[in-house]
């Protein structure tokens, strides 16, 4: 177990992390979500030692991870796929790692087996492609047989089929009873994948939530078009809906159903061309919920060429 509380982290006048609070439990998959430059990884490196918090703490099993017996058999982490010799080969990377902790060439080949690199073992890491360094990476995380798995984007550089095992892999660890706390940008595969998300922006936490209820709560927009927007606005404002311009004329609007609209239409004799109901996804949530927590946001309103 992973415990997070009033974590926070400054790097000079800059809070990279402000107060933050959650547990990690075995038995799921836990994301980590937010935008670049949301504190992930800097939260990601205090649980791992490798930076010390400005305030509050983060323990790993009831325990500051640099007082652990036995780390990295406690806890597997992956932060950056790169950080291998390139002259090394795989076997020799996982060799090395796993003779620093007292482990045999048995377990180095049972972890090649199952990251999928036992054909390309005596490769040097330098020749490899992104994704064969995520699964090495994977790999070194595994070497020790921990009961907690940290990663930072492990899905990075794969190709469907890579992101398909990811998937499945961590899914598997996590009812063998593990913990596993994986950050990721694929939405769609978290939505897969994790059975809760922590979500946070701007170095603040906004969300700690089960997957399937941060689904629910954000599942669907209704959108409706006609030719009086404006008043059509109005009147679903005035009965309790929340209203948002989607383009052409259109409104998106919740807290209202398409079965209550279209009475609020029918009373109010609005003309209406369009009425659909819109199923959201998590990355429609991801940036609902930290669109005031983003420090880079481009505008995906209209399209502009620059002309140099």
């Amino acid at each position: 177990m992973i415990e997070i509380e009033h974590l926070t982290k400054r790097f000079g006048s800059t809070l990279a992390v402000d107060d933050i609070s959650f547990t990690v439990r075995p038995g799921l998959v836990t994301g980590f979500l937010g935008p670049n430059g949301a504190g992930k990884s800097t939260t990601m490196r205090m649980v791992l030692g490798l930076d010390r918090p400005t305030g509050g703490t983060a323990h790993v099993n009831g325990r500051s991870f640099v007082d652990l017996p036995s780390p990295a058999r406690a806890v597997g982490a992956m932060l950056d796929a790169g950080q291998v010799h390139p002259r090394r080969t795989a076997q020799a990377h996982l060799t090395a790692l796993a003779e620093t902790i007292g482990e045999g060439r048995v377990r180095v080949q049972q972890v090649l087996d199952l990251v999928g690199l036992t054909d390309q073992a005596r490769r040097r890491a330098g020749t490899f492609s992104l994704g064969m360094r995520q699964r090495l990476g994977i790999a070194a995380a595994l070497i020790g047989d921990p009961g907690i798995i940290v990663l930072d984007e492990p899905m990075n550089g794969l190709d469907p089929d890579g992101i398909i095992w990811v998937r499945s892999l961590l899914r598997r660890l996590a009812d063998e009873g593990r913990t596993v706390f994986v950050s990721s940008h694929l939405m769609g595969e978290m939505a897969q994948t994790a059975g809760h998300l922590v979500v946070v922006g701007r170095g603040r936490l906004v969300a700690d939530v089960p997957t399937d209820r941060l689904l629910s709560d954000h599942a669907s927009v209704v959108r409706v078009r006609g030719p009086e927007p404006t008043r059509l606005a109005r009147v679903l404002a005035d009965a309790g809906g929340t209203v948002e311009p989607a383009g052409d004329s259109a409104l998106h609007v919740t807290d209202l159903d398409p079965a209550q609209i279209a009475r609020l239409t029918l009373d109010h004799r609005l003309e209406v061309h369009e009425l659909v109901t819109e199923r959201r996804s998590l990355e429609d949530a991801f940036l609902e919920l930290t669109h005031d927590a983003t420090d880079y946001r481009a505008d995906h309103t209209t399209e502009r060429t620059v002309t140099p």
